[in-house]
């Protein structure tokens, strides 16, 4: 089985957009939603034509888009509600240990890969609830409703060997510490609603990001990630996993 609807956030490029096309490849979902901070500029994601996927704006650092956002949302995905949340959206900024100190650049890593996180799933928790509220209460799967969080392997403290290094991981690895932080309490918190909750390192990626070096194209982390999203269950509520469903230290 698949899930009705899955909301992408951060789709316009990178790991987003892989997640939507290898979604899109799933003849049994019903609706996805992609999001971008800016729809009109966002080329690639809208070269991919589907009837099914649907694109619409979203800032996440912003409370009024997030509003607005939820309102077209709900119209989208109605009495169904949204079984699947894939927080993806995120930044990098670079900070070093040994730098001057930024208030504003650690605020503004924290503010989008770890705040605006909790904010958005928060405000969309409804639409979660209305689908996991259809589904009988043994079934615990994307299928009913799920909260799926893009980290990184960079957010594990106890995997953590290597520091900042000369490429200022410092505010990232807190960042990314802090989402896996919240998959974890969150998830304890509505396990009692049927919702599920996890998060995931996508590997090393081909992206902006990872650069070209990298060890994985997006295809390939995303075809991973999905295949591990439909294998989830209630005992990995809550917990950190890397692409291929293996767990993950935090």
């Amino acid at each position: 089985m698949s899930p009705y609807s899955v909301l992408v956030t951060g789709a316009n490029r990178g790991i987003g957009l892989g997640l939507v096309r290898e979604l899109l490849k799933d003849s049994g979902i019903g609706v996805i939603v992609a999001t971008a901070r800016d729809i009109e500029n966002a080329q690639k994601l809208k070269e991919v034509q589907d009837p099914r996927l649907h694109l619409l704006q979203l800032d996440v650092n912003c409370d009024k888009s997030i509003k607005t956002f939820y309102e077209k949302l709900s119209g989208v995905v109605g009495e169904n509600g949204l079984n699947v949340l894939i927080n993806n959206a995120g930044v990098l900024v670079n900070y070093t240990s040994e730098q001057e100190p930024s208030r504003k650049d650690l605020l503004k890593q924290i503010e989008t890969n770890t705040i605006s996180v909790v904010v958005l799933t928060q405000k969309l928790l409804p639409l979660l609830d209305r689908a996991a509220s259809q589904k009988p209460p043994s079934e615990f799967s994307i299928n009913r409703a799920a909260v799926l969080n893009i980290s990184s392997g960079l957010g594990s403290i106890g995997n953590n060997t290597i520091g900042s290094t000369e490429k200022g991981f410092l505010a990232y690895r807190i960042s990314k510490a802090g989402l896996n932080q919240f998959g974890k309490t969150f998830g304890i918190d509505v396990k009692n609603k049927g919702i599920l909750v996890s998060s995931f390192c996508p590997g090393w990626v081909q992206t902006d990001m990872g650069g070209e070096q990298a060890q994985l194209t997006t295809e390939q982390s995303a075809e991973a990630l999905v295949s591990s999203f439909h294998r989830l269950n209630a005992e990995h509520t809550g917990l950190y996993f890397d692409r291929n469903l293996k767990p993950l230290e935090f």
